[in-house]
Formats: C-alpha cells, structure tokens, sequence
C-alpha cells in the first residue's frame, strides 16, 4: 500500500509531539527540514521543522494546548479555543498555524486541521492545502488507526496521479511525471510569483525521486491505464478520449466542478459529466485540467495567507 511509504520512526520528531496534547488522529512533518532539498533551502540542518496535526475535536485540543503553550499562539488566544477554532475551520485553508516556535531545540511552525476538514480535502480537492503537501514525501509521526482518513491520504495519491497523466504526454519519465505531481498544488499559487523560489517545484523533486518512487510506485504498478518500465524509469499513459475521458471522471469532485466551470459557455447549464466528453477530446485537454486547478489553489493560498497574518501576528511580521 502507498501509504506506508509515508512512515517514520524518527525518535527526534516523536520527542516534539511530546509537548503537545496526545489526541492526534494524524501527525506529520513536511519541508526542506525533514526531506533535503536543492537551492537556497538546502541547510537541512538548521531549516525549520513543519508540523501538521489533525485532531478530531479541534475545540479540545486548542483548549489543551493553551493550558500548555499559551505562549505558542497570537493575540487571539484570549478569545478562547471555540474562536481560534472558527477562524480555524472557516476562514483560509481549513488550517490554524503557529510558526517560529522553539521546541526541544528547534525551530518549528505547526498547523492543526480538523480530521473531517482533511478528509473532505483529501477526497474532493476543495482547497488542495493540505491535501497538497500529502502528495509530496512526508514524514508520518503519529496515526491512529481511523480507517477513513488512511482511505482518503491513498485516495490523494491516486487523485494526484491521474491529474497529472492529464496534463503529460503519452511518454515521459518518473521525474516528469513527479514534478508534475510536486506541481499540483502550487498552481495559481501566488506565493509562486511573490516570495517564494520560482524552482521550488525542481529543488523539491530532483534529491528525493527515490521517495517520490516509494510513495507513488505501487499506485503506478496497479494502473491499468499506465505502462510503468521499472527499470527503464520511463512511463507510457493512455491519451485516446476513452482514456481521458475515465481518467477525467475519476478527478476529485471540486476540480471537476472546475472544469465544468471553465468550459460550461453561459446559459448552457451542461452537466459535469458532458463537459467532462467535451474536455476529453480537446486537444488541450491538459491545459483546461491547470486552468481548474488553479481556479483551486489560487483563492485558497491567497485566503491561508491573509489568515496567517492575524494568526501568526508579530513573528509572522517579522519574518
């Protein structure tokens, strides 16, 4: 099953859950601090930690959390845990961050998400966030054993396949298709063209294939649209409209919903499944797959961003 190539027994990332409140329905590191990346980001050593926690009560565990690191949060949290977990959940991405805390002799930023907020992420793409960072290397830290979250993270990977068969040609190599995957949830992202390195999607990929190919090379063995040569690196996907006409009906809802959107002329009202014929047999049927995303990532990056200002407060504004 892919999902055990996203398991980690580092000793050093379960010491700092330790200073948080147990009830973790998932628990996860991510970043240039877990996985080595190329370019400015490559001090692996001294990069910060990244954290997500997903927790099945938010309310609680905020609750919790302020008894033991009141310090860790911005000036909301003298509105209390219900507050914090409706700017949580309603505002941005469905995440609540707290960045440049010290723990244990590092410096980590963490997110909490609701486990039904990352569910629905996961199987529909209605923010592609957090379900974004899943398509890439991880470090599990902690799971439970909550059957359909473990359904909807291998259902994210799968997802993120098919989208990017979509948009690459008939052949290609795992690198491509990799990058492709690593591209997915930073289209329209516009931290990409302000602040962040235009090759982060490279400096991502190109020192963690190897992971890229542990994480993804059971889905891509089990597909029966894709020939997979192993040994070759080199992979060979169905583009006839049959094909991506199945592959375009297995797309997460929100993206198609997207799609429709974007190729739906006004007043026609078509049907998501008749736009989605349409699309299979345009030649430019990859582009239009970007387009929708995109009409995902964009607001959802730019609404997490706003938020982490007020939830961030004085050390987001110092950085």
């Amino acid at each position: 099953m892919a999902l055990q190539a996203l398991q980690s027994s580092g000793v050093a990332f379960r010491k700092i859950l330790c200073h948080f409140p147990e009830e973790l329905s998932l628990a996860f590191a991510y970043g240039s601090g877990v996985y080595r990346q190329a370019g400015p980001s490559s001090d692996q050593k001294n990069a910060m930690l990244d954290f997500v926690f997903t927790v099945d009560d938010p309310v609680a565990w905020h609750s919790k959390n302020l008894k033991k690191n009141w310090n860790h949060y911005s000036l909301l949290k003298v509105l209390g845990p219900r507050f914090i977990t409706t700017v949580q959940n309603n505002y941005g991405a469905g995440v609540y961050y707290n960045p440049l805390i010290m723990c244990d002799g590092r410096l980590i930023k963490y997110g909490i998400i609701s486990t039904s907020v990352l569910i629905e992420d996961l199987l529909n793409w209605n923010n592609l966030y957090i379900a974004g960072r899943l398509q890439k290397p991880v470090k599990i830290v902690a799971m439970n054993e909550n059957v359909a979250l473990r359904s909807a993270l291998d259902k994210n990977l799968k997802s993120a396949v098919t989208a990017a068969f979509l948009m690459l040609p008939e052949s290609f190599s795992e690198e491509d298709l990799f990058i492709e995957i690593a591209r997915l949830s930073y289209s329209g992202d516009f931290r990409m063209v302000v602040g962040e390195d235009k090759a982060k999607v490279l400096n991502i990929v190109k020192p963690n294939i190897a992971h890229f190919r542990e994480l993804y090379g059971s889905i891509l063995q089990e597909n029966p649209q894709v020939v997979y040569k192993i040994q070759q690196g080199s992979l060979e996907v169905d583009k006839s409209p049959e094909g991506q006409f199945t592959q375009l009906m297995t797309l997460p809802k929100t993206l198609q919903q997207q799609i429709n959107h974007i190729m739906d002329p006004p007043g026609k009202n078509r049907d998501v499944e008749e736009t989605l014929l349409q699309v299979a047999h345009d030649p430019d049927c990859g582009d239009v797959v970007r387009l929708g995303l995109s009409a995902i990532v964009r607001p959802s990056s730019m609404r997490q961003s706003t938020k982490g200002i007020f939830t961030a407060a004085v050390r987001f504004l110092v950085v």
